[in-house]
């Protein structure tokens, strides 16, 4: 072996610890590989980058640029819950996932197929109280699968297409690879749906007082004035303001129909939000719209006395489990006024005075300071 041929092992070798050990970014990792190569004399510097004129590499840049903007505008999450609003079976779910994540696979780059499905995912396994992990290794494989159907799924195919080109004169087309692709896609999908069982079964521990008090995301309502420049603001700005850290879960119409909030849905004058997320990014999105939480709690931020908040969790002998803050008046008997309700592994889609209350509810009140501990 030739001493290049040896430094050439060494440097991929060490880019290969580098990239499994994972401390660095892999494409600081790559760009320190090409640096240490041309520091070796194994790469000659004029053709340092000359990689990055072959058209395999502007093919898969493209797709990956492709795949970006699909996942940015939401299109496949509105298409989705379009096609299916209702579907809560673990198993339908994961059918409807790998079926996408496979198909969409085969028209941009499987990476980023699987990176545009995963939000969704995580939103329905939220919904139907599963682990996300049923899902995401079946859209794994999946996205591995359906990549495997056309020319630019994956990253092997365009580059045995150059090979062949090479040799023979002539690539590969588009969908040469659809035959054999197709056939091994149902096969592998119809194995996902039917034996997804053998994954291992993951799920949280259950924690005490302090897993409870950790809880991260509140359920609130908020109200859509007729004199604010929140009438006409598609959901999908709205959440924008809270920079993701926010979403709306429902919107009633001042009729009471509910309607379900797409990303181009349009706010209407007396339209009520129910809104789950973090405590700051719900005040930054209801401040920034123009939005208004109840009266009740305008009113307390309003008085003179001086107000605050507390979290409280509903105890296992609480008189609250099993009724609701309008059944109870809880603000006319106490003076306290429920901004929130925080249920861990659960979305909760009710009113908010109209939730009833279980052991281990957070809850945010907000009233008198003085009167609070009591």
């Amino acid at each position: 072996m030739t001493t290049p041929q040896m430094l050439a092992f060494l440097v991929i070798g060490a880019m290969m610890v580098a990239f499994i050990w994972g401390r660095w970014r892999y494409d600081v990792v790559a760009v320190g590989a090409l640096l240490a190569a041309m520091a070796v004399g194994i790469v000659a510097p004029e053709d340092a980058f000359s990689g990055f004129s072959d058209d395999i590499v502007i093919i898969v840049a493209s797709a990956l640029i492709v795949s970006a903007a699909i996942a940015r505008s939401g299109v496949m999450e509105v298409a989705v819950r379009r096609l299916a609003p209702g579907l809560t079976a673990p198993r339908a779910q994961l059918l409807l996932l790998v079926v996408v994540v496979t198909v969409l696979s085969a028209f941009v780059k499987n990476i980023g197929a699987l990176a545009i499905m995963m939000p969704i995912a995580f939103q329905m396994a939220r919904r139907s109280g599963v682990s996300p992990s049923l899902f995401l290794m079946p859209m794994s494989f999946g996205s591995l699968l359906g990549g495997l159907m056309t020319q630019i799924g994956t990253s092997p195919n365009i580059i045995v297409s150059r090979v062949r080109e090479e040799l023979v004169g002539t690539p590969f087309t588009m969908f040469d690879f659809t035959p054999v692709g197709a056939a091994l896609s149902l096969v592998g999908v119809a194995f996902l749906v039917l034996c997804y069982r053998l994954l291992p079964e993951r799920r949280p521990a259950d924690g005490g007082m302090e897993t409870a008090v950790d809880i991260k995301n509140y359920t609130t309502e908020a109200h859509v004035l007729e004199d604010t420049g929140a009438v006409g603001l598609q959901i999908g700005e709205l959440q924008g303001l809270a920079d993701g850290r926010a979403m709306v879960t429902r919107i009633l119409s001042a009729s009471g129909q509910r309607r379900t909030p797409f990303p181009d849905t349009k706010l209407k004058a007396g339209d009520t939000l129910l809104i789950e997320g973090e405590p700051d990014a719900l005040d930054k999105m209801v401040a920034q719209a123009g939005l208004s939480f109840s009266e009740r709690r305008d009113a307390i931020a309003n008085a003179s006395q001086e107000t605050g908040t507390i979290e409280a969790i509903v105890g296992e002998r609480s008189d609250l489990i099993g009724a609701t803050a309008q059944e109870l008046t809880l603000f006319d008997r106490t003076g306290l006024n429920l901004l929130a309700v925080s249920r861990r592994n659960e979305r909760l889609t009710e009113r908010l005075g109209q939730i009833r209350f279980r052991n281990g509810d957070v809850l945010l009140l907000q009233g008198d300071l003085n009167k609070l501990p009591e």
